[in-house]
């Protein structure tokens, strides 16, 4: 019998605040390696791809939003993964309409494609058993059912939902009948339900046909058929992306799969999985996924322990040692601008710090001082009155955009590569250690014509030095 194709359908829209400041509403945690050298993307993308003669993956669909949409294509070149559509949603309207929005661009061609919807800021260290578990649901899903995938609780914990089976648990993996939604319970209910034995975390992965799913749709959430179809069916191609409408996007409600469609659908079944799961939902949900010692203390890139226990600390910028003493329950996680010490006990109101700082205005609640563009990226060295010094990167073929500014001068010393530059009529080529004056108000451009990547330093001098200072011209990526 021929192997069963299914659909992955990748999530990644989040921006992960829980996690500052590695994850931040300009890079979130699913394009940052947490617990390993892939990102979270990149690894949910390779867990979803290829497959035996049981089941084969086709190309991941991926639904993202406009500033991560170069991002995704990176990364997933980066990991050798061919994408399939990736369809960019104008704005966050959390997991309904990006679902119903996959399930209608798929049912346009074939009903009866079945989807593999999952977040892609999830870790599943046992590929091999996650992918059995996915093909124990297909008999499910033939069935006519909509299954979603609970994990085996291995502790009481407060910050997931619960599934709460229809019967025992048992031992085969097979699906079972779905009795209800329970949202995420206190410290006592969450020790009630593990030893009752029938309750899973709700891992928010869902196996289905597109066809039963858009059923399901019109049928406890038909406010959102109208919206949503019409976003997909008057979306266009951009850049090889496919931009959903705006204008009837807005009108979906911002409701997730859960509330809109299945606390309500009888057709439901749950595939237990047991094979270690997480979804990274605080820095203490780090900790335990990064293998800590006897002692309980993990430790990433500069960082040192000293008679410590029960302890995360982490360096994400190899000039910051970070020295924990005598430390008991506490993380400690450095970048190149920010730390964050806390009990770990109080991991999940990081939220609340990271609200905190956007209300006092503080660009390190949502930005880092290294910033992805389509071309490369660049990386703020140091600022001042009056100045700004960056380290700028540009892959091989990458372009900015023809550009002037009306505050600022640029004065440019390529480090590494070849740079092409127009300045107004003229274009030079320049190599390591030349240099070139960008006069304010002059049209300018900076390319990378060769096969290794171009980096330049640029100190900017000027009264204003704000990136939304800049007049585009013309720029391949079509951005404003």
């Amino acid at each position: 019998m021929a192997p069963t194709t299914i659909t992955p359908v990748l999530l990644c829209g989040g921006s992960g605040t829980r996690l500052w400041p590695l994850s931040r509403k300009s890079y979130p945690k699913q394009f940052v390696p947490m617990t390993g050298t892939e990102t979270l993307f990149q690894a949910s993308a390779r867990r979803f791809s290829g497959g035996d003669e049981d089941l084969v993956f086709t190309a991941p669909m991926v639904l993202t939003n406009s500033d991560f949409r170069f991002i995704v294509t990176e990364q997933l070149a980066e990991a050798g993964i061919d994408p399939g559509e990736i369809l960019i949603e104008p704005e966050g309207r959390n997991t309904a309409p990006a679902i119903l929005a996959a399930a209608l661009r798929l049912a346009a061609t074939d009903p009866e494609a079945i989807l593999l919807v999952a977040p892609s800021d999830h870790v599943v260290p046992d590929i091999p058993a996650f992918r059995a578990a996915v093909a124990r649901g297909l008999s499910a899903v033939r069935a006519g059912d909509m299954v979603t995938f609970g994990i085996v609780p291995t502790r009481p914990e407060t910050g997931y939902g619960y599934l709460e089976l229809s019967g025992p648990l048992d031992a085969s993996g097979a699906p079972l009948a779905l009795s209800r939604f329970v949202e995420k319970p206190d410290a006592d209910r969450a020790a009630e339900m593990v030893a009752a034995g029938n309750y899973l975390w709700n891992a928010g992965i869902f196996l289905l046909r597109a066809g039963d799913a858009i059923a399901a749709f019109d049928a406890f959430a038909p406010q959102l058929m109208a919206p949503v179809r019409a976003a997909v069916e008057e979306a266009k191609t951009d850049l090889g992306f496919l931009r959903l409408a705006p204008e009837p996007w807005q009108q979906a409600e911002d409701v997730s799969i859960d509330y809109a469609v299945m606390e309500k659908a009888a057709n439901l079944s749950v595939v237990p999985f047991t094979g270690g799961w997480s979804d990274l939902g605080g820095w203490d949900a780090v900790w335990q996924a990064s293998a800590p010692d006897a002692e309980g203390v993990a430790t990433s890139g500069e960082a040192t322990a000293i008679d410590c226990r029960n302890t995360l600390l982490r360096s994400e910028n190899d000039q910051v040692e970070v020295v924990g003493i005598g430390l008991d329950n506490i993380l400690a996680v450095a970048t190149g601008d920010a730390v964050l010490v806390a009990d770990m006990s109080r991991a999940q109101e990081v939220k609340t710090a990271v609200a905190l700082l956007k209300e006092k205005g503080a660009r390190q609640a949502t930005s880092f001082p290294k910033e992805h563009r389509p071309w490369g990226w660049f990386e703020r060295l140091a600022d001042g009155t009056r100045f700004q010094v960056k380290r700028i990167v540009v892959h091989p073929g990458g372009v900015l955009s023809l550009q002037s500014h009306f505050h600022r001068s640029e004065h440019w010393v390529v480090v590494s590569g070849t740079a092409r530059v127009t300045l107004d009529d003229t274009v030079t080529l320049m190599t390591e250690n030349q240099s070139i004056y960008i006069p304010c108000g002059a049209r300018h451009r900076l390319e990378n014509p060769g096969r290794v990547p171009m980096v330049l330093i640029e100190i900017q001098t000027g009264a204003y030095l704000g990136e939304d200072d800049i007049i585009r011209y013309e720029d391949i990526y079509a951005r404003g």
